[in-house]
């Protein structure tokens, strides 16, 4: 447990410092294919394994694992207005109202980006009781910390253009990547017994399924907008697809 918390903020802020010296117009060198690689990885990983254990601990009910993964696509929609796809790896310099807008933090955005990825956090649970999601506990980790290493870069990028110094970027920074390891916290030992026993674990996995399938699938089609083969994400594609496969 202790190294997944470890892993998910070594990779957000390690993602974040690296965005003060990769200039942002050569961004997208790496930045593309490693959204392709990490969006079919957790792309794989949902479908395999996240909602299958949903449904598994749902049995008697497994129209309402549906109705949660619904909520979580289209929660994410909404949470994707606040955070101006930044999740994605989108920068856009100029965020809020205009020029009032510059020298001050972009709090709605953190606090939609803080929620996605409390929720993510929030269903990495290491307990038998759990099924899959405990026998691969750390191959959903490194999912979660391949989603969140272009979006840290991204909020760095954007919060130093927004305020102008890359020292102050570290604060926003720091939240961003304190979320998911709270979240885990908050799950393994603070609700643990209560999300099992009344059915809300699985509820949890059926909403974060559905914020993963949007992410991931949002990627996928945002690496090849024009619909033409390109190599290099295609490949960067299938090596997440596989590695997921052989994981999990």
């Amino acid at each position: 447990m202790g190294f997944a918390i470890f892993l998910l903020l070594l990779t957000v802020l390690g993602a974040g410092a690296a965005a003060a010296w990769v200039p942002v117009a050569r961004s997208g060198q790496w930045l593309k294919p490693l959204l392709a690689f990490s969006g079919a990885y957790l792309f794989t990983l949902t479908v395999t394994h996240i909602l299958p254990e949903a449904l598994q601990l749902l049995p008697e009910h497994p129209t309402r694992v549906g109705y949660w993964v619904l909520a979580g696509f289209f929660g994410q929609l909404l949470l994707e207005v606040l955070s101006q796809g930044v999740e994605h790896g989108h920068v856009h310099a100029e965020t809020g109202h205009g020029h009032d807008a510059v020298g001050r933090v972009p709090f709605l955005l953190l606090a939609a980006l803080v929620v996605h990825s409390f929720l993510e956090g929030s269903i990495l649970v290491h307990t038998p009781e759990v099924g899959d999601i405990s026998r691969n506990f750390y191959a959903i980790v490194v999912g979660v910390a391949l989603h969140h290493m272009p979006a840290a870069f991204a909020l760095a990028t954007l919060l130093r253009l927004r305020l102008g110094s890359f020292r102050r970027v570290w604060p926003g920074l720091l939240i961003f990547a304190l979320a998911s390891p709270i979240g885990i916290i908050f799950s393994n030992y603070v609700v643990l017994a209560q999300l099992l026993s009344s059915g809300w674990y699985a509820a949890l996995l059926g909403l974060v399924a559905g914020n993963f399938l949007h992410v991931s699938t949002t990627i996928l089609f945002e690496t090849s907008p024009e619909h033409r083969l390109n190599w290099p994400k295609m490949a960067a594609t299938l090596a997440g697809l596989l590695l997921a496969l052989a994981v999990a």
